[in-house]
């Protein structure tokens, strides 16, 4: 009798079955990262899987996850990825995979309540601070309200999702007219329209399917804050690893200003007979007083004033509450909702800050809020303690993206999401070096990338050039920038520090460089930015952080992906120079594990942006000597792709202009 067939040989066959019926070819990588994830999958030991862009990592984590028996949730930092996924990857793999008997291929996408509209504020209008129902604002705030709430009735006569991702263009602002939080949500069996609730329609889809794809911020949500949002689930796969720790961190980060206490007590005044909310609305003043004699920056020892205002807040929020009388049976009343979440969410909020946790990081923002007035935030100080105790003790995780190995390890990344380095289990399958129940075995592995780095591209780093200082670009650094570009005749991708910078590296090109175009972030939305960038191969984009990511322009539109300087977090960054302190003071090295992982990841993210295609040629220049001046230099360039390098310009130069030319 033939032996049954092993995970690892059920994943190879299903994968193969499902890329020759997409009209793909076999790639090794994918292929040895499905195996490693049904592994994973059937002996629970957590996996790092670093697979390069090419790999096809999507189908190497999603064919495994359906020859799961248990339920599987996916879940990836950006709405870019879970589109590519819900619209593309998956419905294309069910369709190659419907034919085959005992595979459930069932699947279903679940976001935070406030991403889908609400039928009730839809219908009934949403309540103002007094807590009076507003049918419709006017102008053209109403205008942009009546165009969503008819967009959202026509999804639910269709049988549509009503997620905001599909909803007509609007702002923040607007969305907020039709939506609610989790805490403002009347709850399905009081609202008059639970049964045919967007949100709660999601849930029942999830609760029926065997794939779930959601966001990193839901699952810290689930899994960490311990609020149930996801339906049981026994693994869960992290995709675009490298941002978990960031978006977990933000996720977990509360704000408070001043004008949000007042807010609260606007809207508390309608529902209390006596003074609570005028006491609220007391505190806030002493709040602000507070927050305008702090400091902005991290806050390393709260002082008396803004301890005792935080106190008054935290007990006056407290009182308002007690006040609100419970709602009669049969009542909803929106109104009511909304004050109790707001109350409840300044009660929490400045009861963290007032507890000053040695846990957490409490700064003063030195901007603005958007109801005017500074700001305090208040964020983890770590998250790898919350991941390790909530997440990776409970479920097996898988965690891949193109970038995990910074510095030519897996370690850094590994220790922050709250793996142990001794917990590894190597490749022979060594006794793990640590002892206890609550050991976490993890494997590594990278899959490689199908892409030949050191024939297809360049690393230039200009080592003649003055080290960046804090005074933006010089004259040095814009002329090495004019001549490259020059010498690409376009198609560049520059990604900078700031915005300061990028705009003054546009302003100079467009002089010196009439006869090309030169687009620069804030000159239109982004997603407008990257067509015109698409469409003409003569054209340059500079930007700053958030095109290090997700940009995807393969072929001749980007030759030469630009580089101002490493880029280090600000040294006064509130949370990072914490991290960077604690570091130090638990014995490690606070710049190396801080600072440079920091800047390795998104180095290594925007160099990515060059190659995406086997077909794809040209230059990363990283315009900053320290890459190869500096001792810290070997373990930022480990974390890049292997690219051919040189330090001579002209070589750059000279690429450059061969590709230009064709």
């Amino acid at each position: 009798m033939p032996a049954a067939p092993t995970s690892e040989s059920k994943v190879r066959s299903l994968l193969a079955e499902a890329v020759e019926a997409l009209g793909g070819q076999e790639r090794a990588g994918q292929v040895e990262m499905a195996e490693a994830v049904a592994t994973a999958m059937e002996t629970g030991e957590h996996l790092l899987v670093q697979a390069g862009t090419g790999t096809g990592k999507s189908l190497g984590y999603l064919v495994p996850s359906l020859l799961h028996e248990d339920r599987v949730v996916v879940a990836t930092a950006t709405l870019a990825l879970q589109h590519q996924l819900v619209e593309r990857d998956i419905p294309r793999l069910v369709d190659a995979l419907r034919a085959k008997p005992g595979i459930d291929t069932s699947y279903a996408v679940l976001k935070g309540r406030s991403n889908y509209a609400c039928l009730h504020r839809v219908r009934e209008g949403a309540p103002d601070d007094q807590g009076t129902l507003i049918e419709a604002p006017t102008g053209s705030m109403g205008a942009e309200v009546i165009k969503l709430r008819e967009w959202a009735e026509s999804e639910a006569e269709s049988g549509g999702t009503g997620e905001r991702d599909h909803a007509p263009r609007h702002t923040d602002r607007i969305w907020r007219q039709v939506s609610v939080s989790a805490r403002e949500c009347l709850g399905r069996t009081r609202c008059p329209f639970g049964e045919e609730c967007f949100a709660e329609r999601a849930r029942d889809k999830a609760a029926a399917s065997s794939l779930i794809i959601t966001n990193h911020s839901l699952l810290a949500i689930d899994a960490i804050e311990g609020v149930p949002m996801i339906p049981d689930y026994d693994t869960v796969v992290i995709d675009e690893a490298h941002e978990v720790v960031a978006r977990i961190t933000q996720a977990a980060t509360d704000e408070l200003a001043a004008s949000d206490v007042e807010r609260a007590a606007r809207r508390a005044a309608r529902y209390v007979e006596d003074a609570e909310a005028d006491d609220l609305d007391d505190a806030a003043g002493a709040l602000r007083d507070a927050i305008e004699r702090t400091s902005a920056g991290r806050i390393d020892a709260i002082d008396v004033q803004l301890a005792e205002a935080l106190i008054l807040v935290r007990d006056a929020a407290r009182a308002c509450l007690g006040a609100i009388p419970k709602e009669k049976e049969g009542e909803a009343d929106p109104g009511r909702n909304q004050a109790k979440a707001g109350l409840q969410e300044v009660f929490n909020t400045s009861e963290r800050m007032a507890s000053d946790l040695a846990s957490d990081v409490l700064w003063r923002n030195d901007r603005e809020t958007r109801h005017g007035g500074p700001q305090l935030c208040v964020a983890p100080l770590q998250v790898w303690g919350p991941m390790r105790d909530k997440l990776l003790a409970d479920k097996t995780v898988v965690f891949t993206s193109a970038t995990l190995m910074l510095g030519g390890d897996f370690t850094n990344v590994a220790t922050s999401v709250g793996l142990k380095p001794s917990e590894r289990v190597l490749a022979g399958g060594e006794e793990l070096a640590t002892e206890g129940d609550e050991v976490q075995p993890w494997r590594g592995i990278d899959v490689g990338s199908p892409f030949d780095y050191p024939k297809q591209s360049i690393l230039y780093v200009a080592k003649h050039l003055p080290t960046p200082g804090r005074d933006g670009l010089g004259k040095p650094q814009l002329d090495e920038i004019v001549d490259l570009v020059d010498a690409a005749d376009g198609r560049t991708l520059g990604l900078f520090s700031s915005r300061r910078a990028a705009e003054a590296a546009a302003e100079e090109v467009r002089q010196r460089l009439p006869h090309l175009t030169t687009l620069a972030q804030g000159d239109a939305q982004l997603a407008e930015l990257q067509k015109q960038f698409v469409d003409d191969p003569h054209t340059i984009l500079f930007g700053t952080l958030s095109l290090w990511q997700g940009l995807d322009v393969p072929g001749d539109t980007c030759q030469l992906v630009l580089i101002d300087r490493i880029p280090f977090p600000r040294p006064d960054d509130p949370l990072m120079s914490a991290r960077q302190k604690a570091a130090d003071q638990s014995g490690g090295n606070g710049f190396m594990q801080v600072a440079a992982t920091h800047a390795a990841l998104l180095l290594a993210q925007g160099a990515g942006r060059l190659i995406r295609t086997h077909t794809d040629r040209g230059v990363v220049a990283v315009l900053d000597p320290r890459l190869v001046t500096a001792r810290y230099g070997s373990f930022l360039k480990a974390s890049l792709p292997p690219m051919w390098t040189t330090t001579d310009p002209a070589v750059a130069r000279g690429a450059l202009k061969r590709l230009a030319a064709g």
